[in-house]
């Protein structure tokens, strides 16, 4: 039976998004900023990807003020770890049954 993989993470950009939070430890956060130029994404592009994912519970965003200037946080919610640590297992069990030998004819 082949694993079923999350639609929601299995776009690539979305997949970097979340891969690339993943790497924060559980509770950190990053600016928006900071995250698109570790993904090299436009603005536009991060921001259409992250309201996928902040929709299915897996991000959170949070915008507040540093003095007068704007800031926007994410981070990854606990949602979206479990769901990427599916993801992952999915696609490592999907690699190990295509790398399974085909059974030899004699």
């Amino acid at each position: 039976m082949t694993p079923e993989l999350d639609p929601v993470i299995h776009a690539q950009a979305r997949l970097r998004v979340v891969a690339t939070l993943n790497t924060l430890a559980d509770g950190d956060q990053i600016t928006f900023p900071g995250l698109k130029d570790l993904l090299g994404m436009t603005a536009g592009n991060l921001s259409v990807h992250l309201s996928k994912l902040e929709e299915a519970g897996y991000v959170e965003i949070v915008k507040t003020h540093r003095g007068r200037t704007p800031v926007t946080y994410v981070a990854l919610t606990h949602r979206g770890r479990a769901a990427f640590e599916g993801y992952t297992t999915a696609i490592r069990e999907l690699l190990d049954t295509a790398r399974a030998p085909a059974s030899e004819e004699t």
